[in-house]
């Protein structure tokens, strides 16, 4: 599935409430339930998928049946094996396959895993990677977050080495390194947007450039709406408007192009079991610009109709 760029309008609004898709039913292993959800896709038929950090599993729900979801890959306990997975922190579509790629986050390394019904096993694509992050361009490459080499390359399918698209210059906080990548987002003009977690903030890295570009926080680390805390999930629409998932500050964020501030759509400080995020881990829409939510540590996913578009 490639990263899905979406027509929305710059003064769109979302509801305030949200709706329960997945989960919601407390931390645990059933198929209605989840364990910390992070990385997640929305494919066209609003069916989510979503990777299930701490029941090492990939979950399906189909639009609709908020009561159950299927679990797709994994599910057979934390270990190596091509049966397994261990902690996997994102998962994207390729619809031109029907395969599930899969951040296998804990055993450092991205598989692939078929959608098709019977299948008991996946495929190791690339190993020895501290993935975090993946994304797709409409060439079906694929871009990968390592987070101890602090680099995102990208991968041709059939590749083992890839191409540095951004970082690769150690550790740190200078416009041509990375600290801390964990969500990603590839745009039509193979522009790569990456969320740092360390340096507080999100930069775009466009193609062929050995710097990047602050779009959003890069002020310290505060709640203030020049600020993030945490940034994970990442989505771009067709005007250039970047959503991040604020972890550590319970909310999610919109950021206009040029903007030295943000806007909070959803979310604030609030914590706990009656609040409306907490920890927002990964974020996705769907055609209609419906936002997807991965509300982690209330283990659920959350979807905010849109209100007010064109």
């Amino acid at each position: 599935m490639f990263s899905l760029l979406v027509n929305i309008c710059a003064n769109a609004t979302w509801s305030q409430n949200g709706v329960t898709v997945a989960g919601g039913n407390g931390a645990g292993g059933a198929t209605n339930q989840l364990n910390l959800p992070y990385g997640l896709f929305v494919d066209d038929d609003q069916t989510v998928v979503i990777a299930d950090v701490w029941n090492h599993r990939i979950m399906q729900w189909k639009n609709g049946d908020t009561t159950n979801g299927q679990v797709v890959a994994g599910g057979n306990g934390a270990g190596k094996g091509l049966n397994q997975l261990n902690q996997p922190s994102d998962v994207l579509i390729d619809k031109e396959t029907d395969i599930l790629i899969i951040c296998d986050f804990a055993n450092q390394r991205v598989v692939r895993w078929s959608r098709r019904s019977g299948t008991t096993q996946g495929e190791i694509l690339i190993g020895s990677i501290a993935c975090w992050g993946l994304a797709m361009d409409e060439q079906r490459n694929l871009y990968v977050g390592d987070s101890v080499k602090q680099e995102v390359r990208r991968y041709r399918f059939g590749e083992n080495n890839g191409t540095l698209v951004a970082g690769g210059n150690g550790q740190g906080d200078g416009l041509n390194q990375l600290n801390g990548p964990t969500f990603l987002f590839v745009d039509r003009d193979h522009s790569v947007y990456v969320s740092q977690y360390w340096n507080l903030r999100v930069v775009k890295w466009t193609k062929g450039a050995t710097v990047g570009i602050v779009v959003a926080g890069g002020h310290g680390n505060g709640y203030g709406l020049s600020e993030l805390n945490g940034p994970q999930g990442l989505l771009v629409d067709t005007l250039g408007t970047v959503y991040v998932a604020d972890e550590e500050n319970c909310r999610v964020m919109r950021w206009t192009q040029g903007a030295n501030q943000g806007t909070i759509l959803e979310g604030g400080t609030d914590q706990g079991a009656g609040a409306r995020l907490v920890r927002p881990m990964g974020l996705s829409f769907d055609r209609h610009g419906n936002l997807y939510v991965a509300d982690s540590t209330n283990h659920r996913v959350q979807r905010f109709s849109i209100e007010k578009s064109c």
